[in-house]
């Protein structure tokens, strides 16, 4: 089954400015990502500036201020899409469950989702909760513990949640790898 139209979502979300500006948790460590990220090449950056003549497209980012993963990477896409001139909105996932329900990593809600539409609300494409490098170990930490209630899961999350740190890298390292993958899908359309 295809994603659902999210047409009647636009205009319902926080533009970057104001979601930055409502954090209750985490805003000052999201605000200094959002500072300390440069383009490590200049043909992504061209790449994104090059995308201001298209206005075909829609972005809405499923997000929590509590969340790790948008405090990493959110500061990014928001630094590229702030630069491409593509309308975006956050919307915040405990408000809109409903959409969030229709973009679910591995069966769970994880944010953020960067949800990428046309115009008219049909969903072209998703990006998230992490860069790929990072997300292949929850992804192999669901295969090996399929069971919530085993004895060692949280153990064996925990364990997880730290390589998952190691692989995000010291402050900027994971930026490229966002760019990288946002210029992959956006450039599908």
């Amino acid at each position: 089954m295809g994603k659902p139209n999210l047409s009647h979502k636009f205009g319902k979300g926080l533009p970057p400015k104001e979601f930055i500006e409502s954090m209750t948790k985490n805003q000052s460590e999201f605000q200094a990502n959002y500072d300390s990220f440069t383009w490590s090449n200049e043909e992504d950056r061209e790449f994104f500036e090059s995308l201001n003549h298209r206005d075909d497209l829609r972005v809405l980012i499923l997000a929590a201020d509590w969340c790790g993963d948008v405090v990493r990477n959110i500061p990014v896409v928001f630094q590229a899409l702030e630069i491409s001139g593509i309308p975006t909105e956050v919307l915040i996932m405990e408000n809109h469950p409903e959409v969030m329900d229709e973009f679910l990593t591995m069966g769970g809600r994880s944010v953020p989702v960067v949800i990428f539409a046309d115009t008219g609300g049909h969903v072209l494409g998703q990006w998230g909760p992490r860069p790929q490098h990072v997300q292949e170990v929850m992804i192999e930490f669901k295969r090996l513990n399929p069971d919530r209630e085993a004895a060692d899961y949280q153990e064996n999350l925990a364990v997880a949640r730290q390589e998952i740190g190691k692989r995000y890298g010291e402050g900027t390292e994971s930026h490229a790898a966002i760019i990288r993958e946002l210029r992959e899908l956006i450039s599908g359309y």
